[in-house]
């Protein structure tokens, strides 16, 4: 039972000291894409091919705006960055949105601030973002 106790305890203390990390230096456009995953434990990235990317990364705004624990951070003229915390802890990942029209893409990128691993959850943020634009 103490055992128990102080495992609890030991999460709740954490959960209290949200673990934001820093921002990474890598976000943004990086000559005209966004930068690529360093490690795939910690990072997803994919380009989805779409005949109006423009126009699919404004029916994502609002379902990103909806998501919980997730803050739009800058909106800009084909480009999106937007974070997004764990319930528990308060990890903090960084996605990012970039409407490509001359290549017809729309890239994603989502990354853990801290971490070595993050489980799968950057994967399958985006995953459920492909599976909006599907509907």
């Amino acid at each position: 039972m103490t055992v128990l106790v102080s495992q609890f305890l030991l999460v709740f203390t954490l959960g209290l000291f949200h673990l934001v990390g820093p921002l990474p230096a890598d976000l943004g456009l990086q000559d005209g894409a966004l930068a690529p995953c360093s490690s795939p434990a910690h990072c997803a990235r994919v380009d989805w091919e779409l005949s109006d990317p423009q126009a699919a990364l404004e029916a994502l705004v609002p379902v990103i705006a909806a998501t919980p624990r997730t803050e739009i951070v800058e909106q800009d003229k084909g480009y999106l960055h937007a974070t997004a915390s764990s319930a528990l802890f308060g990890f903090v990942d960084d996605l990012e949105l970039y409407a490509d029209p001359s290549r017809g893409v729309l890239q994603a990128r989502s990354v853990s601030r801290l971490g070595d691993s993050d489980l799968g959850v950057n994967a399958r943020r985006l995953q459920a973002l492909a599976d909006q634009l599907k509907d």
